[in-house]
């Protein structure tokens, strides 16, 4: 099924290739480093893992809110201006186990978030040995926001044609949680930081 439905996109991205939209906009790397008493560090991407991902625009920080003594937010933001030449979003749940990770839940829920209208978000709690993670992360294009990658795909393919863009983008937040902590309270880390980071995304990802 899978498989299908990433043939059927290609062939249809490619069908419709000519004369492709780029929207002006601002490189992730201009995104703020500080937001809301958050304070960021960029982590460098491997070459290796840049070439996995294709062509795109990639940011990976580290924010820490020293005030309030929470543990740090990581945001990882993945940008493809085109996705017509196979180079697609890839899901994070398949890069999980290569980094040692394994999920122990998973499920989504709903984010309300300032700007942008309710959706659906992926919700993992990982594991390496003894550390927990909590994840949260959701496909963005065009204004639409939505957990499903086979529902990212199809919106690929009708934006195509109706837009004659094929431009996407992966949000991904990910904390740590503390010996002990009620994952809810984890949860509410990443959507409060969420709600500062995404109402001034459009500069970078354009609607």
């Amino acid at each position: 099924m899978a498989f299908s439905i990433m043939l059927v996109t290609a062939i249809l991205l490619q069908a419709r290739g000519k004369n492709e939209v780029f929207p002006a906009r601002v490189p992730l790397s201009q995104l703020p480093h500080d937001v809301g008493g958050w304070s960021a560090t960029d982590i460098p991407i491997a070459q290796e893992e840049r070439d996995v991902l294709g062509p795109g625009d990639f940011l990976l920080r580290v924010y820490q809110n020293k005030q309030m003594l929470e543990p740090y937010v990581d945001l990882f933001i993945a940008y493809f201006p085109t996705q017509r030449a196979g180079d697609t979003i890839h899901s994070p749940k398949n890069c999980l186990p290569g980094a040692g990770w394994s999920p122990i839940q998973n499920g989504r829920v709903q984010l309300s978030l300032p700007g942008i209208r309710p959706f659906n978000a992926n919700r993992y709690i990982i594991a390496k040995g003894s550390d927990r993670q909590m994840v949260l992360y959701w496909y963005l294009a065009h204004d639409r926001a939505v957990a499903s990658e086979y529902w990212a795909k199809i919106y690929l393919v009708t934006d195509a044609m109706r837009m004659n863009r094929s431009d996407g983008s992966l949000i991904r937040i990910t904390t740590p949680l503390r010996p002990g902590e009620d994952p809810n309270l984890a949860q509410n880390r990443l959507v409060s930081f969420a709600s500062l980071v995404v109402p001034g995304i459009d500069k970078y990802i354009p609607r």
